[in-house]
């Protein structure tokens, strides 16, 4: 069973460069006693027989295989546009830019 001093917790929240009072110390000791022990435990679980895993579900994947197939021409693109001009669509200017 781990067992953090409030000395410990102290040096801790000094490195974290954090202020805590004295009442927080007994309490974050308290805290960090049960994460060591939670740590713990699960660590008396894990076997080196079982091999680490970042998901719980194998992943596969869902999308289908890029096929490359003709697009539009450059005309055909342009040719619903509002507006044009030497080859690219033509907006109305919103910065104020100079030209």
């Amino acid at each position: 069973m781990p067992n953090i001093s409030r000395a410990e917790v102290a040096h801790l929240a000094k490195l974290a460069r954090l202020a805590v009072t004295e009442e927080e110390l007994d309490v974050f000791a308290g805290q960090l006693d049960q994460i060591l022990d939670s740590v713990a435990k699960v660590q008396e679980v894990a076997d080196g027989d079982i091999p680490p895993t970042s998901h719980a579900v194998p992943l596969t994947n869902v999308f289908r295989d890029d096929v490359v197939r003709p697009g539009l021409t450059q005309q055909q693109a342009l040719q619903g546009a509002p507006a044009a001009e030497e080859g690219r669509f033509r907006v109305p200017r919103i910065l104020g830019e100079e030209q």
